[in-house]
């Protein structure tokens, strides 16, 4: 850390320790300012296990698209980060490698890419940790300020939910939920490996051995708070204090410290605006039957909270530019893996933790001919010369070039089936020359499912098409033991009344395809909806000047 020193930090049994700034180590974030860390946290920051989230970053590889010299490109579009500073302008991507999407549609989570588009977007696990950890212990003990007496809270519960919001994330792979949702399923039959039970084997792992003193009986609270959201989440007793497991990752309305850390600071790093105060939800929240609760007038609050999320899902999480990467690392990793070995010691803590984003440095650095394809691959993004490559590349076989997306319409959401390369090669128009020929319209290019890839990406507000306010409960005002939802028909006529989008992304994997890929595309669109639901035409794709030539 650098802002502490290697003393004794022990705990007293009673856990009944000052938690004033004279008695802890700070830390300066450059979201929440000065963040104050207490003794028994240090001791689970001051181990290799939890300083190894500095090697993970929260959105992963999107910046060298501007930082470093142009990949292997050969078309452009015009596109500006704004966070580019002097590199405003025109960007291209076409991204060389061999794919293995033939005959699958992918649905897309928040990807480990997204800091080679926006290159403020470095930020690591390592301080959004320490985020949710602040942001929870200030949760806690608001609540213990307001309605401490009431509710029963102690030292033990406030040090326990910090300590749940300093971990939350220390299971987590290598490039964010890349790892558990594209990569391991592709190497792994049926995989249902999760970073929250990561988590939970890493806990343990990290108190057995660095010999941490603490409760067992705060342990398995922290392990339980963690798999609150997720469906490993086990039954609660009529007897805990259930408010305290929807703080740090809440799976009853979704409205937790990890979204009002990782929401601003996403929208920071990435240079976008960002009006959602959630210092406004942790000063008005309230307990009422066991379940923290908003004051009524709050509710634009929180819609705008589900609003940015959904916001930064569509323009930052699954950008083209950021799919089509992510495309590239996975089949790097799935060439790497027989080889590595990545996927073998997910479920060893004692070896897992030694997996993390420098891999691509282990794969691009070995002189391994194991590893050959991928380190290729590897080496085709990090050498991004423009005018070379906008040559060399016509005569490389696999490519993955963005052609067009669409929104599913709203009235056909509910029976979306998902968009498969068959079903773009499948709607492509044939003219009957005669009995025995067929020729195609774009050029008498036949399309094959292994010349396609599709995206199907779902974006929504945490309840799927549902408002999510009907799964939250608001309260008029502090004289009240009311609580109560707020129904559709009492919401402002300017929000939403679809909370849920699908959007179809279509990539050719070869550049002379782009055309028969996108008049195909267009084609399903009319075969399926009776209209083009795609906002425009796929843009012409035209050559870089070069001034040398």
């Amino acid at each position: 850390m650098g802002a502490y020193s290697n003393v004794d930090v022990s705990l007293p049994p009673s856990y009944d320790v000052v938690s004033g700034p004279r008695f802890c180590k700070h830390v300066h974030d450059n979201v929440h300012g000065n963040i104050y860390l207490d003794p028994l946290s240090l001791k689970f920051i001051d181990t290799e296990q939890f300083q190894r989230l500095r090697e993970l970053k929260q959105l992963g590889h999107c910046r060298q698209i501007w930082l470093m010299q142009p990949l292997l490109w050969s078309w452009q579009e015009d596109f500006e980060c704004p966070v580019a500073g002097e590199f405003h302008g025109k960007v291209g991507f076409t991204a060389l490698g061999m794919f293995n999407l033939s005959n699958k549609s992918i649905c897309f989570y928040v990807s480990g890419f997204t800091h080679m588009v926006y290159p403020g977007a470095v930020h690591s696990r390592f301080e959004h940790s320490l985020g949710v950890y602040w942001l929870a212990g200030q949760c806690v003990e608001k609540l213990n300020n307001y309605q401490g007496l009431e509710l029963g809270i102690d030292r033990f519960d406030i040090q326990t939910v910090k300590l749940a919001g300093l971990l939350h994330d220390v299971g987590h792979g290598p490039f964010s939920h890349l790892f558990e949702r594209e990569f391991l399923p592709q190497v792994i039959n049926g995989s249902d490996w999760s970073h929250e039970q990561m988590s939970v084997y890493m806990v343990d792992y990290i108190v057995d051995e660095h010999r941490i003193d603490v409760d067992s009986e705060m342990i398995k609270r922290v392990k339980d708070m963690i798999l609150a959201s997720s469906e490993f989440a086990p039954p609660r007793s009529s007897s805990e204090k259930s408010f305290l497991y929807d703080i740090v990752a809440n799976g009853r309305n979704g409205i937790d410290v990890d979204k009002f850390d990782y929401i601003p600071r996403d929208c920071r790093a990435c240079g976008l605006g960002c009006n959602f105060e959630f210092q406004r939800l942790l000063e008005t929240m309230w307990v009422l039957d066991d379940e923290i609760c908003y004051r009524a007038k709050d509710y634009l609050t929180i819609h705008k909270m589900f609003a940015t999320r959904a916001d930064l899902y569509r323009t930052v999480y699954t950008h083209p530019k950021v799919k089509a990467m992510e495309l590239m690392m996975v089949d790097a990793l799935v060439l790497a893996n027989s080889y590595l070995e990545i996927s073998s010691n997910i479920h060893d803590p004692s070896q897992y933790w030694k997996l993390d984003d420098t891999i691509v440095k282990t794969i691009e650095t070995s002189p391994s001919q194991e590893l050959k394809e991928a380190r290729e691959l590897i080496l085709r993004i990090r050498r991004r010369n423009l005018y070379q490559a906008f040559f060399s590349n016509l005569r490389m076989n696999f490519v993955v070039q963005f052609c067009n997306e669409y929104p599913v319409p709203k009235d056909m959401l509910d029976n979306f089936k998902k968009v498969t390369a068959q079903d773009i090669v499948c709607s492509q128009v044939f003219n009957l020359v005669n009995p025995y020929h067929l020729q195609m319209k774009s050029g008498g290019v036949a399309l094959k499912e292994e010349d396609v890839a599709v995206c199907n990406v779902k974006i929504d507000l945490t309840r799927g098409k549902h408002n999510p306010l009907e799964s939250i409960h608001f309260f008029k005002d502090y004289e009240s033991n009311e609580k109560f939802t707020i129904p559709d028909d009492r919401v402002s006529h300017l929000l939403p009344t679809s909370y849920q989008d699908m959007i179809v992304k279509v990539y050719a994997k070869k550049p002379e395809l782009v055309q028969a890929i996108s008049e195909a595309f267009e084609n399903f669109q009319l075969k399926t909806y009776g209209i083009k639901a795609q906002a425009h035409a796929t843009p012409q794709k035209r050559r870089r000047y070069n001034p040398i030539l």
